[in-house]
């Protein structure tokens, strides 16, 4: 069995928000340009997805992880 108390803090860091707020960026904006029939603007839009997970890998390497040093848990 598991112990409930060792969370494993996935998704709440800053690292994970920012990579997650940059891809759902992409996501929006090029679905939006492709409803408009912007293919430019829909290739655009779709380079920011892994510009978001890089952002987010670079935040966790440079400490703003779950288990970093400059990350500080909060209680739910």
């Amino acid at each position: 069995m598991t112990n409930p108390i060792a969370d494993p803090g996935h998704g709440h860091s800053p690292a994970a928000w920012t990579a997650v707020v940059i891809m759902l960026v992409g996501f929006t904006a090029g679905t939006v340009a492709f409803c408009f029939e912007q293919p430019t603007l829909v290739w655009i839009s779709s380079a920011l997805i892994p510009i978001g997970a890089i952002v987010g890998w670079a935040l966790a390497k440079a400490g703003y992880g779950v288990k970093g040093p400059k990350y500080s848990p909060k209680a739910h």
